[in-house]
């Protein structure tokens, strides 16, 4: 899974840190999620959403070959 965290930090001038403590998780997790090591719960995914007053899908970039929407 691709993200847009690292993009949106950018523009909000927000670290890592930052975000990490609004949304109530370790550095270390924002980290792996730029990285896309990480796939984040749906809380997780809300609240890093609601940190940059945009949607879900606009932070997520779900890439899945087998999944096509029609």
């Amino acid at each position: 899974m691709k993200t847009r965290i690292r993009e949106l930090r950018a523009r909000y001038n927000m670290t890592q840190e930052e975000l990490a403590r609004r949304v109530g998780v370790r550095r270390e997790t924002i980290v792996f999620l730029e990285k896309g090591k990480y796939s984040p719960s749906l809380r997780l995914a809300y609240r890093i959403a609601r940190v940059f007053n945009v949607r879900i899908e606009d932070v997520f970039i779900f890439e899945d070959e087998d999944f096509q929407m029609e």
